[in-house]
């Protein structure tokens, strides 16, 4: 289930006004981003029974009816981690919590109606994991866009639009959920592992809640690598997507849409995609023997055709990106070629998606309706990827 809420309004109602049994966990925090986003939350719950966790300096006599609690840091910086699911689960029971607040990097960005939303989604019981909705720059978070919300929508019915969100609510039993779920990632991988709580929810069978929260400053990673960070989400996510198959390949019924995000031009519209396309070029000169082992005929063929395109009229089909997408995906799952190498050959792939995105919307169209179809035609190519799950030898070329 899945419903939405729009943030009207900043002044909290009175049933909004007690906040028992609320623990709120923050990254890294300077002390007046600190007292910011506290003074958020005091806009709109009580403060009295409410127990902060942070790994930074506190003023107690600030904040007199505030528990504050120390907790580590993550060595993550931009996004939440298994280390950080598990410290909530065991932060919460130590304290009697039976609603968690989790904020990332950069939260004092938040509107207090944001943490109001948030928050109130978990206390009032409506919803066991509240996940926010962003308002963005148009070319912002465009791994999210081409991958991870098509890939999550398709296969796990969400209409969630940030499936990897920095700042969540969590009911006690989802916040177990997650804890299992990282104690699992830490055992195989290490603790700085991506979760997908999404997912997890889906698979549960909890209720969640998206929620529009308006802007916020979104974290960087420490070393921003774009080859380094699209190949550790899409290959985390795509390894959830393997563990996760028995769920998935059964029929899902999608939520009702959201309201249409309205459109806003972009200052930066004459974004220069040359070096997109060259990248996309070079790659198809050199990769064709790899791209030869995870793709078919018809979309190398396509990619030809994208080869020979002029960059103002670069155009990749949605149906032609979620093909890729997917065969990608099975790749990853049959060990086709080194995983490695086979994200790595991936990148080149999404660069000329994003060339083309730039290319639609600066023509006019708005950058959301786009991501939306996008979204659509993955959803309608299901089919196929299941049929080759299930079957992979009967489709090899």
């Amino acid at each position: 289930m899945m419903a939405t809420a729009n943030s009207i309004s900043d002044t909290p109602s009175p049933s909004a006004r007690a906040a028992p049994g609320l623990l709120l966990l923050l990254g890294p925090l300077a002390p007046k981003e600190l007292d910011s986003v506290l003074a958020n939350l005091a806009s709109s719950f009580a403060m009295e029974g409410l127990v902060v966790a942070t790994p930074d300096a506190f003023s107690q006599e600030s904040w007199p009816g505030v528990r504050f609690i120390p907790t580590q840091a993550t060595n993550a910086s931009w996004t939440l981690t298994a280390a950080d699911f598990m410290n909530a689960h065991q932060l919460a029971v130590d304290n009697h919590a039976r609603a968690i607040l989790m904020l990332g990097p950069g939260s004092s960005s938040l509107r207090p109606s944001a943490l109001r939303d948030l928050g109130n989604a978990i206390l009032s019981n409506s919803a066991e994991l509240a996940v926010p909705c962003y308002e963005l720059p148009p070319r912002a978070g465009l791994i999210n866009s081409a991958i991870l919300y098509p890939l999550t929508r398709a296969l796990f019915a969400s209409r969630a639009r940030f499936p990897l969100a920095v700042d969540l609510g969590l009911s006690l039993r989802m916040a177990e959920r997650l804890a299992m779920a990282a104690q699992r990632s830490a055992a195989t991988s290490h603790s700085d592992a991506l979760l997908w709580p999404i997912n997890e929810a889906a698979v549960a069978g909890f209720a969640t809640k998206e929620l529009d929260v308006g802007p916020r400053a979104t974290p960087q990673p420490a070393e921003i690598d774009i080859n380094a960070i699209l190949a550790s989400v899409t290959g985390s996510l795509f390894a959830d997507i393997d563990a996760k198959a028995a769920f998935w390949q059964r029929p899902r019924f999608l939520p009702p849409p959201r309201s249409p995000v309205p459109f806003a031009p972009s200052a930066d519209a004459a974004a220069d995609v040359a070096p997109m396309l060259d990248a996309f070029r070079l790659a198809y000169t050199n990769l064709q023997e790899i791209w030869s082992l995870v793709l078919p005929p018809n979309s190398l063929l396509g990619l030809k055709r994208l080869y020979v395109t002029d960059g103002a009229e670069f155009r990749m089909q949605d149906g032609l990106w979620a093909r890729i997408v997917f065969d990608f995906l099975l790749a990853y799952r049959l060990r086709t070629i080194n995983r490695g190498h086979l994200l790595g050959a991936l990148i080149p792939l999404y660069l000329a998606w994003v060339a083309s995105h730039i290319n639609i919307t600066v023509s006019g169209t708005n950058p959301e309706r786009h991501i939306e179809a996008v979204a659509a035609a993955f959803e309608a190519d299901k089919p196929y990827l299941v049929s080759r799950w299930r079957w992979p030898d009967r489709f090899n070329p």
